[in-house]
C-alpha cells in the first residue's frame, strides 16, 4: 500500500459536552480528536502500535458549533524509519445545509512502537 491511499475518515457530532461556553468545540477536544485518526492511519500504514511523538503545527482557522458535524480526515506524508508523518484536517459540516469549512489543520508524528514501548523500525527489516 503506498501512502498516497492511506486516509482515513471519522465523523462525530459536536455535543454540548464537547464545547466551550460560546457553543463551540473545544480546541482540546478537536486535538483529541484529530490525534485518534492521525494513530489509525499510521497503524495502517505500518500494522504497528504507534504513539503521538509530536504535534509540528496546529491552525485553529475556524469554529464548529454545537449540533454541527466535526469530520476529521488523516492523511499519510511520509514514512521514516520509526516515524510516520500524518497531516489532518478537522471539518465543520452544517448538518442541515451541508455547508463545510475546514475548522483546523495540523501535522502529527507517530512513532511506531515495539512490545518494550520503545521505538521500532515502522518496516520489518530482512
Amino acid at each position: 500500500m503506498s501512502i498516497e491511499q492511506i486516509v482515513e475518515r471519522r465523523t462525530e457530532i459536536v455535543f454540548p459536552t464537547d464545547a466551550n461556553n460560546y457553543g463551540t468545540l473545544f480546541g482540546g477536544k478537536a486535538l483529541a480528536m484529530m490525534d485518534v485518526v492521525a494513530g489509525i492511519a499510521a497503524m495502517r500504514a505500518c500494522r504497528k502500535p504507534v504513539v503521538t511523538a509530536s504535534i509540528d503545527r496546529t491552525d485553529f482557522k475556524a469554529p464548529i458549533r454545537t449540533g454541527d458535524f466535526a469530520e476529521t480526515i488523516a492523511t499519510v506524508a511520509r514514512i521514516g524509519r520509526t516515524s510516520i508523518a500524518v497531516d489532518v484536517e478537522l471539518w465543520g459540516e452544517n448538518p442541515v445545509t451541508g455547508a463545510r469549512h475546514l475548522s483546523t489543520t495540523s501535522r502529527f508524528v507517530m512513532v511506531a512502537v515495539g512490545p518494550d514501548g520503545r521505538p521500532t523500525p515502522v518496516r520489518d527489516e530482512p
